[in-house]
């Protein structure tokens, strides 16, 4: 079998899917395409026009399976290559655009929303990371397209995708480490993006807060930053230097020691369909606590949960760092792990599912 692996927005998260994936399962023929992640209005509508313009040999050939993520505009490319039609057609959302928080100096990527409906409408099979991605999907193309001028009749055919859409995780490669006990319980590890969707306000005005409360803690501020970052991560610089052991991005052998060493992993998002970042940490033995919203109810009990609010999380963390019996044990992971996946994505591929 001859799978043609499209990835028109390589994020990192992208990038670990692809290759793992690829890496996984071994008895299919991969050929892989990608675009890197950058100039995302541009990416999102020229995909195929920078393939057919680059790649145009390799998109020239017979695929069994074309296996795209969901910033590929999948209609556009079969449009331009007609035999790619004749292949089984899947597409695997990693997140989608009607959830994706909008910043006040943002115009609304209505195209961008349009290319993930059409590539969906497209594909003869539809995966996302989780139900929350699944739902959010449905419900913000539904309300989506109730604001267009001719108001078209969108819920059976947006409902029947919705039935017959799979959830599939992304899964996390088996570590070779767990529940350490080198862990220090009241070093907090952040290891998201530096940007506004992840809410970095509310992680550090708790932070100050339990600072100035005399509570003991220590910081490793980690994740992706990129040339502009939110103003609160400037200020928490200086506000909390007597905490922190580690900010910025770190070299990879870096990030894993200080994981490992991690007691708290903490998110305030507002954007998740799934949460590697939290789930690397988690499975490292790190205590995740994350708000009861978006993908987090159905991948953490409760006790790993606060309910979204500034005082709710100061609640909760701050009880973790002072009072031991309070901690919850490690959560158990080896759920999210690739073995427990291989055979979904092997039969997804196959097309016995």
């Amino acid at each position: 079998m001859r799978v043609l692996l499209l990835s028109a927005y390589e994020a990192v998260s992208h990038r670990y899917w692809a290759e793992s994936l690829m890496d996984t399962i071994g008895e299919v023929s991969w050929t892989s395409l990608s675009l890197p992640p950058r100039h995302f209005r541009w990416r999102i509508r020229g995909n195929p026009l920078s393939w057919m313009l680059k790649d145009q040999a390799t998109l020239s050939q017979h695929f069994d399976v074309v296996l795209a993520t969901s910033m590929v505009d999948l209609a556009t490319l079969v449009g331009l290559f007609p035999h790619l039609g004749q292949a089984r057609k899947i597409v695997y959302f990693h997140e989608n655009q009607f959830a994706y928080p909008e910043s006040s100096d943002q115009m609304p990527h209505s195209e961008a929303k349009m290319v993930n409906l059409y590539t969906a409408l497209a594909a003869n099979s539809v995966v996302f990371n989780s139900a929350y991605n699944r739902d959010s999907f449905i419900d913000g193309a539904r309300a989506f397209l109730k604001k267009m001028p001719e108001n078209l009749p969108a819920v059976k055919p947006l409902e029947a995708l919705r039935s017959r859409a799979q959830v599939l995780p992304v899964p996390i490669p088996v570590s070779n480490k767990m529940y350490r006990d080198a862990a220090i319980p009241h070093r907090i590890v952040w290891n998201h993006r530096w940007e506004y969707d992840k809410n970095p306000d509310d992680f550090f005005a708790v932070l100050f807060a339990l600072s100035d409360a005399g509570v003991s803690f220590e910081l490793a501020v980690l994740g992706q930053r990129f040339r502009q970052a939110p103003a609160i991560f400037a200020e928490a610089e200086q506000r909390l230097a007597k905490h922190i052991v580690a900010w910025g991005p770190q070299p990879e052998e870096g990030y894993r020691e200080l994981l490992d060493s991690a007691g708290i992993v903490v998110s305030t998002t507002w954007h998740e369909f799934q949460g590697l970042a939290i789930m690397e940490a988690a499975q490292r033995g790190a205590l995740p606590l994350v708000p009861d919203r978006l993908c987090f109810p159905a991948l953490y009990p409760p006790v790993y949960r606060y309910d979204g609010t500034r005082e709710g999380l100061y609640e909760r963390l701050g009880a973790w760092l002072t009072d031991s019996g309070a901690r919850p044990e490690p959560l158990e992971t080896t759920v999210w792990e690739w073995p427990a996946w291989r055979e979904a994505y092997r039969q997804l591929l196959m097309g016995s599912t």
